[in-house]
């Protein structure tokens, strides 16, 4: 059974989520609450960051824990205990064309971090879709699959029109209206809140956020201004820039604090006191006087955060992006079992010319890029020519083996920073010259701005940063 599609009304306001229009033609088929405001009144830029939570009770299952048997006496045998192990947590995530895929790929990553068993349900005919800003994500069923199914969680990723397209999935549309019902956790995030759950009648009475374009369609006494908002079972976000804190909060209502503790550290989620975005030296101008051009080339095991962020960033900023497969198919699996298509296989992109290359993280991706003679070739030449070039997470040790970090400042994942030679401690991002780097994961938002910032200027770079209610620097 397929989703049936109704007509889209809000095409005036997709404009603000998703840079690339789509063409359906193709596809088959906290208490403080604000009054709503519209959007001309509204900065786009991330309030402080504010979690607000009305009075409930707190949802949480702690792991279990393994009691060791107690021995008195050398005379006593040891007793068996028996550990009793919870099934996990079911979480599903549903896509379309459309879906902001930073939201979905993010959500999708912390949970299955966190020890979900996360289902990316595609509610279109096929399995897969091309999202918001251009990236092509497949997914694991279709919605039809889960209609019988018992989740802990249903999350909704926003973007436009694939909110939309979510809230014309009538299978979704049951699944969600029984979430609800039965008092199970669900959640939505950007467009989301207004445009998918308010037509279901699934917002009332309960306190809610979304994206800033967008908050002139919630409940007038009912709209909140905060990054995160938990109201009983229901917890909504404002866009691409929060995922991460959506993201966490709802590991935390499934998990407890400590395991979301634990993942917010291993994703480089930066605290409140950590202003340090980025270092630059040898300063020099990287402007082009043409549409920049940018690879990135990606393989099985390429950290999927990295790869769908820094796409989208720069897309958003007018970049044309290249998504280079290194494998034998444009499809490959990322981490955390993401499924992405490339736009080309490696063979085919190497006979272009590039502004920029990105070499995305991931332990596994990283050692199948260092193995890769088109691409290693393409690096050298890249440098040879005084072109940019970067990497992030585990990919700087790449350029290191290389040879490409001779004399050059950089930073890298914690996990590998002590195998460069000349790191710069505490920033995000580092800049030499035409070499940027970055730690990774939630650092890469940082990563990918910076670049919008020395191809175009601050104002871009600030501008994007507001579509995806990032905060950015003032200066």
């Amino acid at each position: 059974m397929l989703c049936k599609q109704a007509s889209i009304p809000m095409e005036s306001l997709s404009s603000f989520l998703s840079p690339t229009p789509l063409n359906f033609s193709s596809h088959k088929l906290s208490p403080m609450v604000a009054s709503a405001t519209t959007f001309s009144s509204l900065s786009f830029a991330s309030m402080p960051s504010q979690h607000q939570r009305t009075s409930t009770p707190k949802r949480t299952s702690k792991p279990t824990k393994t009691l060791s048997p107690t021995i008195p006496t050398p005379t006593i045998s040891t007793t068996t205990t028996t550990t009793t192990t919870l099934p996990p947590k079911k979480v599903l995530v549903p896509i379309g064309f459309g879906t902001e895929e930073m939201e979905a790929v993010i959500i999708v990553d912390v949970l299955r971090r966190a020890g979900a068993d996360v289902t990316v349900a595609s509610v279109e005919p096929q399995l897969q879709i091309e999202a918001s800003s251009g990236s092509k994500l497949v997914a694991d069923t279709s919605i039809s699959t889960c209609s019988d199914q018992v989740f802990d969680l249903v999350a909704l990723p926003g973007g436009m029109p694939g909110s939309a397209r979510l809230r014309d999935c009538e299978v979704l549309q049951k699944i969600m209206s029984k979430q609800a019902e039965e008092k199970r956790l669900y959640g939505a995030i950007c467009a989301a809140p207004a445009v998918t759950l308010k037509p279901w009648g699934l917002l009332k009475k309960k306190q809610t956020t979304c994206h800033p374009a967008f908050m002139d369609k919630l409940p007038t006494f009912w709209a909140v201004k905060s990054s995160i908002q938990v109201s009983g079972e229901l917890t909504t976000s404002r866009g691409p820039g929060t995922t991460f804190e959506f993201s966490l909060s709802l590991v935390e209502q499934l998990f407890g604090e400590s395991i979301a503790k634990e993942v917010g550290q291993g994703l480089l989620v930066s605290s409140a006191d950590d202003n340090l975005t980025k270092e630059e030296f040898n300063k020099v101008e990287w402007s082009v006087d043409h549409t920049p051009r940018v690879l990135i080339p990606v393989a099985n095991g390429s950290e999927a955060i990295e790869v769908v962020t820094i796409a989208d960033i720069l897309r958003r900023a007018k970049v044309d992006v290249i998504i280079a497969s290194l494998e034998k198919s444009v499809q490959i699996l990322a981490s955390q079992g993401t499924k992405i298509v490339a736009d080309k296989l490696i063979g085919d992109a190497a006979e272009s010319i590039y502004d920029i290359i990105i070499l995305p993280g991931g332990t596994a991706g990283a050692e199948r890029i260092h193995k890769s003679k088109i691409l290693k070739k393409l690096i050298k030449e890249q440098d040879s020519a005084g072109r940019i070039y970067g990497a992030v997470c585990s990919s700087p040790t790449v350029l290191q083996r290389q040879g490409l970090l001779k004399d050059k400042r950089a930073t890298a994942h914690p996990s590998v920073v002590d195998t460069l030679t000349k790191v710069v401690d505490g920033a995000k991002v580092v800049i030499d010259g035409k070499l940027i780097t970055s730690r990774g994961l939630a650092t890469v938002v940082d990563f990918a701005l910076t670049i919008v910032g020395k191809l175009f200027g601050y104002g871009r770079a600030r501008s994007v940063a507001e579509g995806l209610v990032f905060e950015y620097p003032r200066s």
